[in-house]
């Protein structure tokens, strides 16, 4: 199953999305799940699920997308995390992931534009696969972690390399505002399968500019999570942000930024295709 937030007629809401159409789920149950987080932190998707025939229905077209997840408690970026990456960059081998955050207003959604600040240029891409806790848990072990995913997405780690190069610390340049694309839906693990083959793929403008499968990372899944746990209480809702391959547009020569009027897509398969466009602040 696939499940989002949206905007219908100007009012925030989520569902399920059924081919060319989004069912309105929200419409059943504003009091009880006003959101899509609510819901996974209930384990009640599937019971939402099959209310599916009683929902309103509406086109693609006419809705605006809303980041997955719009209000995570928090969203753990992997840094590093493909040896392409790694290697491009120069850094050392580690024994543990790179971790850093970031905040929900850096977050922006499918067809949204992502937004070149107006303190930089060096905006760059990094097409990433997006975990979705369903389950909360501290000290989750690996063989256990899989229990606490509630889906997958697409995300667009838009950074400003200039400001996350400013300290050792990469939080600014991963937060400036509607910088980190999500979309367009969450995918059910039994819908998504076996991860490890599935290639994750970043266009700009129509050219590949980043290819990997999901099995090159350095630090699977399970062990991000197990990471992550350990220092934190993961909640449902949270997201994990698993890391980019190689190819990113501060590494070549010369830098390829993203700027106003590109478009950008990060497509995983069996997950889905992730659009935006890009734009100066106003």
């Amino acid at each position: 199953m696939k499940f989002a937030s949206f905007k219908i007629n100007g009012a925030a809401s989520w569902g399920l999305i059924d081919g060319a159409e989004a069912v309105d789920l929200g419409a059943l149950s504003r009091d009880r799940f006003p959101d899509l987080k609510s819901v996974i932190a209930a384990g009640a998707l599937k019971e939402m699920a099959a209310l599916a025939a009683k929902a309103p229905r509406y086109p693609l077209a006419n809705i605006t997308w809303l980041p997955v997840i719009p209000n995570p408690d928090k969203i753990l970026c992997i840094g590093l995390n493909y040896e392409t990456h790694r290697k491009e960059t120069g850094r050392s081998e580690v024994e543990n992931p790179t971790v850093f955050g970031r905040f929900a207003n850096s977050q922006t959604g499918h067809l949204a534009n992502i937004i070149r600040p107006r303190v930089s240029k060096d905006l760059d891409f990094e097409g990433e696969l997006a975990v979705i806790i369903g389950r909360p848990g501290r000290y989750i072990s690996r063989k256990d972690a899989w229990d606490h995913i509630a889906g997958y997405a697409c995300y667009n780690e838009g950074s400003v390399r200039d400001y996350q190069r400013h300290t050792h610390q990469f939080t600014p340049g991963k937060n400036f505002p509607e910088t980190g694309a999500f979309g367009p839906w969450m995918v059910t693990p039994d819908e998504a399968g076996d991860l490890a083959p599935l290639r994750l793929r970043t266009r700009l403008n129509g050219q590949v500019v980043q290819d990997a499968t999901i099995s090159q990372m350095i630090f699977d899944i399970p062990r991000q999570i197990e990471y992550c746990s350990s220092f934190t209480r993961l909640e449902p809702g949270d997201v994990i942000v698993t890391g980019t391959p190689g190819g990113v547009g501060s590494r070549r020569t010369p830098p390829l930024w993203m700027k106003p009027g590109d478009v950008v897509e990060v497509e995983i398969d069996r997950i889905g295709l992730l659009r935006n466009g890009v734009a100066d602040e106003a």
